[in-house]
């Protein structure tokens, strides 16, 4: 029977002595699917993955991978996941091609030629001579030594440039079509609209929002901006739903939630010289619906 969940997080708790790192998160990742989990710097994305990992013990709480305890079942598991930390353990005297066959040693895998060639990694240099981006690199492809199931990242474009970070997420859509799973923290929402299926967002700990891209993207709010011919009063484009950003004699900036028929009824009342209608950003869109 097939694992409808890869990864499903129960009412999760870390604390550190007086500090709750981790309060009550509960949250799911479905499989062949590519999840973000978004969060300001010290929110508890890192604890849950070490969590997640085994690599620390929850205070109290169920995390479960494929079905299985992380904890009864850590060794197992961990063949079939590949992990990108946020500080990349690299030895600094080692070269890149040294670091990727240890990781294939330890999978009993084949080192990975095609990601070395796409992220353009130059694995005859030492750790200690590589930039901040090319232990990335280096780390991205470590990751997927051995066809994990799951790949879980820790903020995974960090010092990449804007083609290779283009370049990954091909990567990740490509494994996802495949049918791996991507788990990936970030605090940057416009990245994870790229390339994610769905989100969990963290603060202090707890989660405050679980859904899907496409149900957020459904929260409709849209930028107007019209010209008309005449002036024009702010008050004629009064609505429950409207805001009105901006107003200057002829012209009229206005921000919309949900459906924008009633204000394009108004607006074609007069003579319009212009009109102009955007989406909002999807940070947008999840800042009203958090607020």
């Amino acid at each position: 029977m097939a694992v409808t969940n890869a990864i499903e997080i129960k009412d999760l708790h870390k604390q550190f002595g007086s500090v709750k790192a981790i309060d009550g998160a509960t949250f799911n990742v479905p499989t062949a699917k590519i999840f973000g989990f978004l969060g300001p710097n010290g929110a508890g994305k890192t604890t849950t993955i070490q969590c997640l990992m085994d690599f620390i013990s929850p205070t109290s709480g169920e995390v479960r991978v494929f079905g299985k305890n992380v904890h009864d079942n850590g060794v197992e598991l961990r063949k079939h996941i590949g992990y990108l930390p946020s500080n990349t353990g690299l030895y600094d005297h080692w070269t890149g091609e040294e670091h990727i066959e240890f990781m294939a040693g330890l999978k009993g895998a084949a080192a990975q030629s095609e990601l070395t060639k796409r992220l353009d990694f130059e694995t005859g240099k030492k750790v200690k001579h590589l930039s901040t981006g090319n232990r990335q690199k280096l780390g991205i492809i470590m990751a997927f030594i051995g066809e994990p199931k799951l790949v879980i990242m820790d903020e995974p474009t960090r010092g990449l440039d804007p083609i290779l970070q283009n370049e990954l997420y091909e990567i990740l859509a490509q494994y996802r079509a495949a049918g791996g799973t991507v788990f990936m923290s970030s605090h940057n929402l416009p990245e994870v609209e790229k390339v994610c299926d769905s989100i969990a967002v963290i603060r202090q700990g707890k989660i405050v929002v679980e859904e899907t891209l496409q149900s957020l993207r459904s929260k409709n709010i849209h930028h107007v901006v019209a010209i008309f011919d005449k002036a024009v009063r702010p008050e004629q484009f009064k609505l429950t739903d409207v805001d009105i950003l901006h107003h200057s004699g002829h012209a009229v900036t206005l921000r919309v939630k949900g459906n924008i028929d009633q204000l394009l009824h108004i607006i074609l009342q007069q003579k319009v010289k212009d009109l102009e209608i955007t989406h909002a950003s999807l940070e947008e869109v999840f800042l009203e619906a958090n607020k």
